[in-house]
């Protein structure tokens, strides 16, 4: 039987995210239009609520240690239409609108090969 805290954040109406134990949690960014999965980042507190204020996509960096907005050097922000919440909250979809590319590689998404056996095959002009 599920806690009365499970319970709410499973089933209820009140938004509960469910960080790790590093203070984060996943985001997939799909293309609000074609539903193309553009990129898988990790977002904190920072990040979701500076994402909620502002519409644009904010995500935590690992490896800088800090908040980040998509598109804050390269221009190509990502601006967010909807954000869906997986049941147990610790997992969110953000919809979004790109300006641009989302990939640092500057394709138009971060998943643009295909594995083939033990070979990687690009998959996007």
């Amino acid at each position: 039987m599920a806690d009365s805290a499970s319970a709410e954040r499973e089933q209820g109406r009140r938004f509960m995210p469910k960080f790790d134990d590093k203070g984060l949690l996943s985001a997939v960014v799909t293309d609000s239009e074609s539903g193309e999965v553009l990129m898988v980042a990790f977002m904190d507190q920072a990040a979701l609520d500076a994402t909620r204020r502002t519409g644009k996509a904010h995500f935590h960096s690992r490896s800088r240690g800090k908040l980040w907005m998509k598109g804050e050097s390269s221009g190509h922000v990502l601006e967010v239409t909807e954000i869906l919440v997986d049941c147990d909250q610790d997992a969110l979809v953000l919809k979004a609108r790109p300006a641009g590319p989302t990939c640092h590689t500057g394709a138009r998404s971060c998943f643009y090969r295909l594995l083939n056996g033990d070979e990687l095959e690009r998959v996007e002009g």
